[in-house]
């Protein structure tokens, strides 16, 4: 299993999560685990994914993630879960 975690975060706007899993089901990457939450307007979701039969490596994906974030007004940041790991422990 090849885990991704994917973070979305930005002004609330209509179809948000529509257009996110979207592009996950059209690549094949599955969601195992998912907590979005709205606080005063401002979306805020974060994926646990399983990028095994994508056929993309993490950087072609956090690029095009990163572009369709720009698209519908977020910031959506994709990382490999050993960089997100390292990057967050204490």
């Amino acid at each position: 299993m090849e885990k991704t975690i994917i973070t979305v975060v930005g002004k609330d706007t209509v179809g948000i999560i529509a257009r996110v899993c979207t592009y996950l089901a059209n690549h094949k990457i599955n969601i195992l685990d998912i907590s979005q939450t709205i606080v005063d307007g401002y979306f805020n979701m974060m994926m646990v994914t399983d990028t095994s039969a994508c056929g993309k490596g993490t950087g072609d994906l956090a690029e095009e993630m990163k572009l369709l974030g720009e698209e519908i007004g977020v910031v959506i940041r994709c990382q490999h879960e050993d960089i997100f790991n390292k990057m967050h422990r204490i």
